[in-house]
């Protein structure tokens, strides 16, 4: 009878909860935090940062805060500009995204929810529901994707993933590798990527951008060139706080 009443007991139990999946393996993770210098040309113009702000919950998803923010100021023109993310833990895919821009002190705010799931997003103040296309990603998002993507040399890859769905397909031109100098002095090889997206912002045809990604396992965005309606910025990285090394390295 004990042996009965013992299968009966294992037969009645709740099963045992599956093992969660491990973590994705970023490139990044929360307070990486990157720093570069802007220039106009040879003068100097600002700065820059791209960093991994924190970890948020957007509708129950818990999701990275990325931000980039651009200022800079010259005797014709003066900017700053903020482009911040969510994009979920598991799947970087955007699911809510802001550009603050003010440029010669005229303020723009654009606030756009995405649902990926439900395959649409709403623009704050606009009564519309727009379609989005599968696994879709915002431009500050689109800087983290090239990180954790395959690249080769000489290949142009295509992306219909830009969650405006009309702009789409998102391309990226490998154009070539070139050694570039990191902060700390160590000088590595890196990929220059052309990436476009039909927008009016850093990835617009018109930009004609250019990013420098190090060919090695932690992809940095060490150099960004991209022209504006005064002339091209170039952003230098400079710094660069990396989460699990001991110190940051900054540039000598």
């Amino acid at each position: 009878m004990t042996s009965l009443r013992l299968a009966i007991a294992l037969m009645q139990a709740p099963a045992p909860a599956a093992a969660a999946p491990p973590p994705p393996d970023y490139p990044f993770a929360v307070g990486e935090k990157l720093s570069y210098s802007a220039k106009l040309g040879m003068l100097t113009l600002g700065s820059a940062t791209l960093e991994v702000a924190s970890i948020d919950t957007v509708r129950g998803v818990e999701s990275f805060r990325l931000r980039f923010r651009l200022k800079g100021k010259n005797a014709f023109y003066s900017l700053d500009d903020v482009l911040e993310s969510w994009v979920g833990t598991s799947d970087l895919i955007s699911r809510r995204f802001v550009q603050d821009f003010v440029e010669n002190e005229k303020p723009t705010h654009r606030l756009y929810e995405i649902y990926p799931d439900s395959g649409f997003f709403r623009q704050q103040g606009r009564d519309t529901r727009l379609a989005t296309p599968p696994d879709p990603l915002d431009d500050a998002g689109f800087f983290y994707f090239v990180r954790v993507t395959p690249l080769e040399v000489g290949r142009r890859y295509s992306y219909d993933r830009y969650f405006r769905k009309e702009k789409n397909p998102v391309t990226i031109q490998v154009v070539k590798r070139e050694k570039l100098e990191l902060p700390d002095g160590a000088k590595v090889q890196c990929l220059v990527l052309h990436p476009i997206i039909d927008t009016k912002g850093l990835f617009s045809k018109r930009s004609e951008t250019r990013i420098w990604l190090t060919d090695d396992a932690r992809r940095l965005p060490v150099q960004v060139r991209t022209k504006f309606p005064f002339g091209t910025i170039t952003l230098r990285l400079k710094s660069m706080v990396l989460p699990g090394t001991t110190t940051s390295a900054m540039s000598r």
